[in-house]
């Protein structure tokens, strides 16, 4: 995960999530809809992308990297981890959205 003022983990702080390919982007995003496990998750970035469902060696490492950032947390339910956000990932989230304004603003034609 990326920090506010670096290209690297853990430069200049670690208050946003990696906007590199957007991934950890869309599943604070989601996880800000509601709870969701690993699967659910990678469906919901498919259905979005418009492409086949992400693998586990995409999904996981993802989820590993937000959870020990802080952004979310997991819950067993039975076998399955449900995954949430937390206040530090809501906080991520915004800024996240923020960056992502400033990058992409204007360059669809109107």
């Amino acid at each position: 995960m990326r920090g506010e003022g670096g290209d690297r983990p853990g430069e200049g702080g670690e208050d946003c999530c990696d906007m590199r390919g957007m991934l950890g982007f869309l599943i604070l995003f989601l996880l800000s809809k509601k709870p969701m496990h690993g699967q659910e998750l990678a469906g919901e970035i498919a259905i979005r992308k418009g492409e086949k469902k992400l693998s586990p060696g995409t999904i996981y490492p993802a989820l590993k990297g937000l959870r020990e950032l802080g952004f979310i947390v997991e819950e067993r339910d039975g076998k399955t981890i449900v995954y949430s956000l937390t206040d530090k990932g809501e906080k991520a989230l915004k800024l996240a959205k923020i960056k992502f304004i400033k990058t992409f603003f204007g360059i669809f034609p109107e």
